[in-house]
């Protein structure tokens, strides 16, 4: 459905985007993350048209920018992360506005408002002021504009930023309803809570560059030591570094107050042993926990300044991932 194909943009010597390359396929509800500056709005613009690339093409349902830019903002429905308006409109007169922009006849706007307010959980407020509405209900109207044409792709930039926890709720099922109903989503969010619990997929941005993409659930098993081991000690946390750093194959994450954070594979027999060693070492341990690895975690370390994010990591294909 969508290709990013070596994807730059250039603002003097500073790359916002530097030779990103991506493919969500059809039906896909694509999320992209990434830490403020990662390059993640201007890629959406760029994909929607209100940027220019400075190198590389977009592709969405086979049409390419670089020939046909109309017939690529044709397949595509545009959220922005901010909802400008007119002033004195009602939210039928904002729906006919830009079903006359869409060269949409007067009959079928009004047909289709109707339905697509239903869909946004917005029926009945055709006579509303649109400025009286709350934020994530200016929101919801926002999605039905962008749907007036019947786009292939619905493009959504941070469209949960500000909402109070009923209105993300709300969102996120409107997002889900959409992607059941087939279209193709893709999501820029930095709640990556939502971004994990509805999205089929995932992209992490950071200075510009795409770090990885793929299946959420291959992402999120990324690498060996994918779970986190914490353990409560009750002695002296020296002897507990020491005793850790002498077990082979295990690497300690980090160490708090209290407790040590190691990085394992979560098998039962590896924590056995694990614990083994400490205890038989003299070390008293008050309890311990295992945390699997979740979105937020491998978001902290793929942005982490000691990722090399300028040579990229390694983007051959993931299993059940983009490249399919």
């Amino acid at each position: 459905m969508l290709y990013l194909n070596n994807l730059a943009k250039r603002y003097g010597k500073f790359y916002a985007v530097n030779g990103l390359s991506l493919h969500v396929p059809k039906g896909d509800l694509f999320g992209f993350v990434g830490p403020n500056g990662a390059g993640k709005t201007t890629t959406i613009r760029m994909m929607c048209g209100l940027l220019k690339p400075d190198f590389g093409d977009i592709i969405v349902g086979g049409n390419r920018y670089s020939t046909d830019k109309n017939a690529v903002k044709r397949c595509m429905g545009y959220v922005p992360d901010f909802f400008g308006v007119y002033d004195n409109l009602k939210v039928y007169e904002y729906m006919e506005f830009y079903g006359s922009i869409y060269g949409i006849d007067d009959a079928s706007v009004k047909r289709m408002t109707s339905d697509l307010l239903e869909l946004v959980n917005l029926s009945n407020l055709e006579e509303q002021y649109v400025d009286t509405l709350s934020r994530g209900m200016k929101q919801r109207l926002c999605v039905a504009r962008a749907l007036l044409h019947n786009p292939e792709l619905l493009v959504m930039d941070e469209p949960s930023s500000g909402l109070d926890p009923r209105a993300r709720v709300e969102m996120k099922q409107v997002l889900l309803n959409l992607n059941s109903m087939g279209k193709t989503i893709v999501i820029s969010s930095h709640i990556l809570s939502d971004i994990a619990e509805m999205c089929t997929s995932v992209g992490i941005m950071n200075r510009g560059k795409l770090v990885t993409a793929g299946r959420m659930e291959d992402i999120l098993s990324l690498g060996i030591n994918n779970h986190h081991l914490i353990i409560d000690i009750k002695s002296d946390m020296e002897t507990a570094i020491q005793k850790v750093r002498e077990i082979p194959d295990i690497g300690i994450d980090s160490v708090m107050e209290g407790q040590i954070v190691i990085a394992c594979s979560g098998e039962d027999e590896q924590i056995n042993r694990i614990m083994i060693e400490l205890m038989t070492g003299g070390v008293l341990v008050g309890g311990f926990r295992k945390e699997e690895q979740n979105l937020e975690t491998l978001f902290m370390k793929l942005t982490g300044d000691d990722i090399n994010v300028n040579q990229g990591m390694p983007m051959g294909p993931v299993k059940g991932g983009m490249n399919r």
